[in-house]
């Protein structure tokens, strides 16, 4: 069953750089920002990444933790952050578990030719574990600055 706003979210578990496995339990009592991007190291996915980089400290204030989440493997990931400077991990999901929980997997064209892919979704759940605000078919500019504000007004809700 996919996420619905105001209702909880589902666990999951999850590998992530640095080694880790999140899952969203082990997160409860902080807001989390899940933002699915479509691939590594392409124009787009760095420039959204690097908008949450930027915010990281404002985000941290209003208690929140960030993920970037694609399909793209951990070799993949770790480069990306590295390369990037992300101080928040990056999750691996190729078995498309968690990304079939969002329903982010859409039919696209890329050239006059269709796939299947990572439509770029954020999701923003409370300390509760409970979707509060999910932005989908997101286009990257000020989209970071949207997310922070929904933050910041839910932490001090």
């Amino acid at each position: 069953m996919a996420v619905a706003i105001d209702q909880p979210v589902a666990d999951f578990q999850a590998p992530a750089t640095s080694g880790q496995t999140v899952s969203l339990s082990s997160l409860k009592g902080k807001q989390v920002v899940l933002y699915f991007y479509p691939k590594d190291s392409t124009p787009g996915c760095t420039t959204e990444g690097q908008g949450f980089r930027d915010q990281y400290k404002a985000f941290q204030a209003a208690n929140t933790e960030i993920f970037g989440i694609s399909r793209d493997g951990l070799k993949s990931h770790e480069n990306f952050k590295c390369k990037q400077e992300f101080p928040f991990e990056l999750i691996s999901d190729k078995d498309e578990s968690v990304c079939q929980l969002f329903d982010v997997i859409k039919l696209k064209k890329l050239y006059g030719k269709e796939y299947m892919g990572v439509d770029r979704s954020t999701f923003l759940i409370d300390k509760d574990g409970v979707l509060r605000q999910e932005w989908r078919a997101v286009k990257v500019p000020g989209h970071v600055d949207a997310v922070l504000a929904a933050a910041q007004a839910l932490s001090k809700a």
